[in-house]
């Protein structure tokens, strides 16, 4: 009887307790937007969570942080050519900054805008400049750098490279946007070429590669700049392409999979769709199109079912549909184009450019229903960063800043 009452004590002493874990990459542990956190905040106070902190000095850049062992690695700016890794304790202290060189001086973003993908001791990351590089964290060196537009042949495009690294296995993939390297995959330790998609020549866009499971195949998913495509994850076979026409050949949200099927959308009143995978994942047929979330460069979740995601020129509205039909279950225009991620049944939405409100909204397909905002007002130049949550703390870098709420109840 006594064990019985220690574990409902324990039960109901745990009740509300954030359940976290890390942010070792972009767009969370799993690259969908979804983070891996529990008993957060369902309700904010009016003007939103407690704010931690705000660290400043971070120079210019659009990268999100990655958190990971206690540490939080940012990429920015030291001067006006050169970037570097900023590297910083839980409390929000700038602890060390590792120079990493020269970076895209783009007019409209300047700075990183690739998010580091942190293994081990090892990050990477790739430059608007095309220099993919793993970086030993301990000595602050490069183990190796690769220039993959001079290796593989493909032009840069017109806002500079974008894409977050896809570390798998021993393999570090990325798009290199040449001639049969569509994408390509570096051993991780040396940078040595493993294999490129013979056979698929695109440039390259802003969309960083995911991997899903579909039946026992793994398939690699992303968006190139005319085209949804579909690789082999360990061998890179290129299996397929689905044709996706978007003004200067914009893509930069990541493909989502359920049940067979696979999500594509692009900005410029593009809209999206969904296709079907055959059994063996190695063709596509057609599903469902859809002309309500053109999504520009937020991201889409997915969660049981529903598709969220902010549109960009069909309405400027936040927008739910069903995964399995392409129904839209509900929009409105009370969000704004922003970056939509989630976690423990909650949306988390940055409007940007230069609102930079926050919103907290309810994950139904029932209707809208929001539970807080605030607006974030340090910080300098358009809000377009994607977010981060890791234990149960909301990250957001906007400009030279990065700023931390505490998402977790009160003790």
């Amino acid at each position: 009887m006594r064990k019985i009452l220690i574990i409902a004590l324990v039960g109901i002493l745990l009740e509300g307790v954030a359940l976290a874990g890390d942010s070792p990459q972009f767009r969370g542990p799993h690259r969908d937007g979804r983070f891996d956190e529990e008993g957060l905040l369902n309700t904010w106070p009016e003007g939103g969570p407690p704010l931690l902190w705000v660290a400043k000095g971070l120079g210019k850049g659009y990268s999100s942080p990655s958190v990971t062992g206690g540490k939080i690695y940012v990429p920015g700016m030291t001067d006006e050519t050169t970037a570097a890794i900023f590297i910083l304790s839980a409390e929000g202290a700038i602890e060390r900054t590792i120079p990493v060189g020269p970076e895209t001086e783009d007019k409209q973003a300047p700075g990183p805008r690739s998010t580091p993908t942190i293994e081990g001791d090892s990050l990477y990351m790739i430059s608007g400049l095309g220099e993919v590089y793993c970086l030993d964290i301990p000595s602050g060196t490069k183990r190796w750098s690769v220039n993959i537009l001079e290796r593989f042949g493909g032009p840069n495009i017109m806002y500079t490279l974008a894409e977050s690294l896809l570390v798998d296995g021993d393999r570090v993939i990325c798009t290199p946007g040449g001639p049969d390297a569509g994408l390509a995959a570096l051993n991780k330790h040396t940078g040595e070429t493993l294999w490129t998609t013979q056979g698929f020549s695109d440039p390259a866009s802003y969309c960083s590669p995911i991997i899903y499971t579909h039946n026992t195949r793994r398939l690699l998913l992303t968006e190139t700049a005319n085209f949804l495509v579909g690789a082999d994850a360990d061998s890179g076979q290129f299996l397929w392409q689905v044709e996706h026409p978007t003004r200067d050949g914009i893509h930069a949200v990541t493909p989502l999979y359920q049940d067979g099927l696979v999500y594509y959308t692009g900005g410029y009143q593009a809209g999206g769709g969904a296709v079907r995978l055959s059994d063996d994942g190695a063709q596509v047929e057609p599903a469902w199109k859809d002309e309500t979330l053109d999504c520009q460069h937020h991201g889409v979740v997915l969660d049981q079912g529903y598709l969220y995601g902010t549109s960009h020129m069909l309405g400027n509205e936040l927008v739910c549909t069903e995964m399995a039909t392409g129904k839209v279950m509900w929009k409105t225009g009370e969000v704004r184009q922003g970056v939509v991620i989630y976690a423990n049944g909650m949306l988390y939405i940055y409007e940007g450019p230069k609102r930079g409100i926050v919103h907290l909204v309810k994950a139904t397909p029932e209707g809208f229903q929001r539970a807080g905002l605030f607006t974030v007002t340090e910080g300098d130049g358009n809000h377009w960063a994607h977010p981060a949550i890791a234990n149960g703390i909301l990250y957001i870098r906007h400009g030279d800043a990065l700023l931390a709420w505490n998402l977790r109840p009160a003790p």
